[in-house]
């Protein structure tokens, strides 16, 4: 029987809440660039294939540059050539508006960028974009879900050069198979305590004793540490700038709001008036002197 790795209730400092995460784009990145063999294992987990089956693997982007951490626009990708196929892997901790098109977009601009002008169509490469999801996207039970271009009807395969897979980690079971690589991957990602991370040590599964200690170099240095507060800095003041915006919004919405709604009563008061005067018989002229209304607003009373 396959050993299994099961979800724990237990209480206790083993429970204590990891202070780095390796959902944190910026950890996963400089974990899998610096550990080739790592990212190796990850790229054929979640393209289903055998480690050995990856003849090139190469990353276009591994640089992590500091003056980018603050942009809201930074997308810490891992963006790689693999056996003639570009992969594109990012992980995404959360959900924004449109995040299916956005992916689509994304895609799109790899798959364009990946031709050089001039060169024939058929020479484009398979692309691939693969989300890892720290939040539910698909009202399914599958954790993985993968896209393709199919006529509607047939289901015939446009081209294969299309593929967008997305992990969504909430839909993990929490017993996971140690020979199932993708499902212990996916499970070190979404690690949360530290019981999490020594139940995964407990599997013995070598790449995951490797990856944790990894985790644990790299989180320790100062370079890490620096780049991850820079990166909260810059989240904490996007949420106040957006705050902010939203505070100001609503009280210029409110003022508005007023001013409009004592234009409102000062116009019902006028009419009000001079209905009045012209149900004693008032000239339109001297009804408009007296309210403020024009000759046409007063016949149209009428």
């Amino acid at each position: 029987m396959r050993d299994i790795l099961e979800g724990k209730n237990q209480e206790g400092p083993d429970m204590a809440e990891l202070r780095y995460k390796i959902t944190s784009d910026i950890l996963f990145k400089m974990m899998f660039t610096r550990y080739e063999d790592l990212l190796q294992s990850l790229v054929a987990a979640v393209l289903d294939i055998e480690p050995c089956d990856i003849k090139s693997l190469t990353v276009r982007n591994p640089e992590i540059l500091p003056e980018g951490i603050g942009d809201k626009f930074c997308r810490l990708d891992l963006c790689m050539d693999v056996n003639g196929e570009l992969v594109d892997l990012e992980i995404q901790v959360a959900r924004r508006g449109s995040f299916k098109e956005r992916a689509l977009f994304y895609w799109s601009k790899l798959f364009a960028a990946s031709l050089e002008g001039g060169k024939d169509y058929s020479l484009a490469p398979r692309t691939i974009l693969i989300s890892i999801l720290d939040f539910d996207l698909f009202d399914c039970e599958s954790m993985r879900s993968e896209f393709a271009l199919l006529e509607e009807t047939r289901h015939e395969l446009l081209t294969d050069r299309l593929g967008i897979y997305f992990f969504e980690l909430g839909k993990l079971p929490e017993a996971i198979d140690r020979e199932d690589m993708l499902q212990v991957w996916l499970k070190l990602i979404s690690a949360k305590t530290e019981e999490d991370l020594a139940a995964l040590e407990r599997l013995e599964v070598e790449k995951m004793t490797q990856a944790i200690e990894a985790y644990r170099k790299i989180t320790a240095t100062p370079r890490y540490q620096e780049l991850e507060r820079m990166r909260s800095k810059a989240r904490h003041d996007e949420a106040q700038a957006l705050s902010d915006a939203r505070k100001q919004g609503l009280e210029q919405g409110l003022e508005q709001g007023l001013e409009q709604g004592h234009k409102l009563g000062q116009r019902q008061e006028q009419e009000s008036t001079a209905r009045r005067l012209l149900a004693m018989g008032l000239a339109a002229g001297q009804i408009s002197e007296a309210t403020g209304l024009t000759r046409n607003e007063i016949e149209s009373l009428g």
